[in-house]
């Protein structure tokens, strides 16, 4: 028999949660959320009001509901110290660079988001490749496995 070490379960034993962990989640939920009240929002503009293409406004509120669900299920399993969390929370974080790069080039009143978001997803980023949120989560990086998982 071999003795494998089996990661923290509980934060009894993996010790409090890094604030870092928590701010993290936090970003993740706050844009899951905010991707829910617009998919919701285009979703009743588009059954409601009057917009140029109604299929398009609903079809576009209900990718923007489904895709709330990354987020929201990233900052779930952040804060819950489950390290497969780390790779939905950061494509997050990528795919909203480009919304936000084209919401800056706007001459309207889109630019205050996208300052919002590119700020949000940067610090998101860097909040999750920190390298306490990395061992909080029990990532380990490549060459850096445990003595006998070789």
């Amino acid at each position: 028999m071999t003795s494998e070490k089996t990661p923290a379960t509980t934060e009894e034993e993996a010790g409090p949660r890094p604030r870092r962990l928590t701010y993290a989640a936090a970003l993740a939920g706050l844009e899951g959320i905010a991707l829910v009240v617009g998919g919701v929002w285009m979703l009743v503009e588009g059954i409601t009001g009057n917009p140029d293409d109604r299929r398009s406004a609903v079809t576009a509120g209900i990718t923007l509901v489904v895709l709330a669900l990354l987020p929201l299920l990233a900052a779930r399993g952040l804060l819950a110290r489950r390290s497969w969390s780390r790779g939905p929370a950061v494509i997050t974080q990528i795919m909203a660079l480009p919304v936000a790069y084209n919401l800056l080039q706007a001459d309207s009143v889109a630019v205050p988001a996208g300052v919002v978001i590119a700020v949000v997803a940067v610090a998101a980023l860097v909040l999750l490749i920190n390298p306490a949120t990395t061992q909080a989560l029990g990532i380990r990086g490549p060459g850096r496995a445990q003595d006998g998982e070789r």
